[in-house]
């Protein structure tokens, strides 16, 4: 699983760009009881009966566990890169990773206020007028943060150049690396881990607390759309595409869409087949594992044609997702978070696969 992890982590270092929210907006269930992927009495198709593409909402915004958290400062930590960093002021941070986990952290603790840049994954509405500090997707740009005289950065491998890090930790700003591997599992001690950093230990545990009872009452909500017997599940594949040329890969076991799949009630169709990692989205590949659903994030979709043109990409049109145009999508910077909004983002793409269009 280590290994796993670890490649799971290069793979999306090297392939993910572009993060951008491009969904409708939904609030999430920290903010108020949601609406989203609870029964209602109706009666729900078979899942496998529904065509077409659908767009799950995207999370515009989290509520504070605590208004006004005071920090308990300073604090020394030993970082994932084994490094030992003080931490003396929160009152200028940067919170910088590929999958917006850091950023969500850092709002759900209630220092959404304190953020004075975002970069391209952070997507929800309290961010949206910070100025952008990553380029080419998700390239830090050094001269950008530093114009912003952060007094904390928190941050992991998944982002880089790595010597812009280096860089700023050079010019006297305190950095925090963080794991970098996400999943439903990570959350509560990435939680705790940045909670620590920022001074607010019993606040983080607070949010722990809370995103674990959402996680518990969302996943059986979801237990009474998703059909029961495993014959019947919805047998789904994590594509990841950009553009219309290589890369085009299928998410397997470690790349943190196994535990998005199976957190929605369906069945991770690359993992069921033995894949581990990403592997090439070739013919072969995917008339072999023959999804009912692909799930993709909203950027990669529109990057390859959206559609039509995803069903022009060898092999594709030929499994039963392309042969009922039956693509899910959601926002980039969301779908792969693994943080605070992990209950809506399971909440939203249930309602993408099992009742689709439907309201309340």
């Amino acid at each position: 699983m280590r290994a796993a992890g670890a490649f799971a982590v290069a793979v999306l270092a090297a392939v993910l760009t572009g993060c951008a929210a491009g969904a409708p907006a939904a609030k999430p269930t920290s903010a108020s009881p949601s609406a989203s992927a609870t029964a209602t009495g109706d009666a729900l198709p078979d899942p496998r009966t529904i065509t077409g593409p659908s767009t799950a909402a995207s999370i515009a915004q989290i509520e504070p566990v605590e208004k006004n958290p005071k920090p308990s400062l300073p604090v020394t930590v030993t970082d994932a890169t084994g490094t030992s960093v003080t931490i003396t002021d929160t009152s200028r941070i940067l919170a910088l990773d590929i999958y917006g986990t850091l950023a969500e952290t850092v709002v759900g603790l209630g220092l959404g206020d304190k953020l004075v840049g975002r970069g391209s994954s952070n997507t929800l509405d309290v961010m949206k007028d910070l100025p952008l500090v990553t380029q080419n997707g998700h390239e830090l740009n050094g001269e950008a943060i530093l114009a912003l005289r952060p007094t904390l950065v928190l941050t992991d491998t998944t982002l880089g150049p790595r010597e812009v890090q280096d860089q700023l930790r050079a010019s006297g700003v305190p950095v925090v690396f963080f794991d970098p591997k996400r999943s439903i599992a990570t959350i509560g001690a990435q939680t705790k881990a940045v909670a620590h950093a920022v001074g607010l230990d019993a606040v983080g545990d607070k949010l722990v607390k809370r995103t674990d009872e959402e996680l518990v009452t969302a996943k059986a909500d979801i237990a009474k759309l998703a059909p029961k017997a495993d014959a019947d599940k919805l047998r789904v594949a994590f594509l990841y595409v950009r553009g219309t040329a290589g890369v085009f890969f299928l998410f397997g076991k470690g790349m943190g869409a196994d535990d998005l799949i199976s957190g929605v009630g369906a069945v991770d169709v690359a993992s069921a087949a033995g894949i581990t990692g990403a592997k090439p989205a070739n013919s072969e590949a995917l008339l072999a594992t023959n999804p009912d659903v692909f799930l993709m994030m909203t950027d990669g979709l529109e990057s390859t044609g959206g559609v039509d043109g995803l069903l022009k990409r060898p092999g594709v049109a030929d499994t039963l997702a392309g042969q009922h145009r039956r693509i899910v999508d959601m926002s980039d910077g969301q779908i792969l978070s693994f943080g605070p909004t992990t209950p809506a983002v399971l909440r939203s793409l249930a309602d993408a696969l099992y009742r689709p269009g439907a309201v309340g």
